[in-house]
């Protein structure tokens, strides 16, 4: 410990002249002690094992990832689906098969309709129909498209060869999870049927070839009668903006770049 008279005389000095500065050993301060950094974890490259091959075999057929882009709607795919990978409610529940037992040995002469809604992409007439086989014959189907693309609007009518069979139907397949969507489906009264429902029933949907034909309409030569019929509108709409200009008080001269009618030619 440092004598009383030394502090003293450095605490005399110190007020008898403020403007000193008192110095001081570099080894009576204390330099901070660096920081040890932490070590680098060794880098780790991951790799496909077995169990995550196993865990892909594992997903369930039908349902997406996160890594899958189900932005829609509009760039549907196309492909069709696997039904022979799908569950066979008629055959796995005891209780539907014992009721399509019943139904099967009391058959019903009127036909049942039933409509299915939330269809999942990819199932079409063809898997629709062969999918509701399983619970018996299915005598018409249709899968409402849009006119313009041809696209499934995921709904469709199913009718089927017996009514009892179509009601085991609708109680079974309403709310069931279907690769990822919850079908609705329920029974129609035969009552509320449309006439018109089964327009185009038991089709493949083919796509038609709008632009193509609309080129085509385009591109054909035209006969004279088209021809007078498309100089005749084109003079009335020409003579339209004329009156339309002369209401406002514009006063404008574009016969130079206008319409005219061809003069016949008289052969002599």
């Amino acid at each position: 410990m440092a004598p009383k008279s030394s502090l003293k005389s450095a605490s005399k000095s110190s007020i008898s002249n403020p403007g000193k500065r008192t110095s001081f050993s570099a080894d009576l301060i204390s330099k901070p002690k660096p920081i040890p950094k932490p070590a680098k974890e060794p880098e780790v490259i991951s790799e496909k094992s077995e169990d995550s091959d196993a865990e892909d075999d594992e997903h369930l057929y039908g349902f997406s990832t996160d890594e899958d882009d189900s932005s829609d709607d509009d760039a549907v795919a196309d492909e069709e689906v696997d039904i022979g990978r799908l569950p066979t409610v008629a055959k796995d529940d005891a209780t539907v098969k014992r009721k399509l037992e019943k139904a099967k040995r009391h058959p019903t002469q009127d036909r049942g309709v039933i409509y299915m809604g939330c269809l999942p992409h990819g199932f079409y007439e063809d898997q629709l129909k062969g999918y509701l086989s399983q619970f018996g014959d299915v005598t018409r189907l249709r899968i409402s498209r849009n006119k313009k693309t041809g696209r499934s609007k995921h709904y469709g009518f199913v009718e089927f060869d017996s009514a009892s069979v179509a009601q085991i139907v609708a109680e079974t397949m309403d709310n069931y999870l279907l690769m990822g969507h919850i079908l609705k489906c329920k029974i129609i009264p035969k009552e509320k049927v449309h006439p018109e429902l089964w327009v185009g029933a038991n089709k493949k949907w083919k796509a038609i070839p709008r632009d193509q034909n609309v080129r085509k309409e385009h591109n054909k030569p035209r006969t004279q009668e088209s021809m007078r019929k498309s100089e005749k509108r084109l003079i009335q709409r020409e003579n339209e903006r004329k009156r339309k200009l002369a209401e406002v008080g514009i006063k404008y001269d574009f016969d130079a770049v206008s319409y005219k009618k061809k003069l016949k030619t008289v052969a002599s």
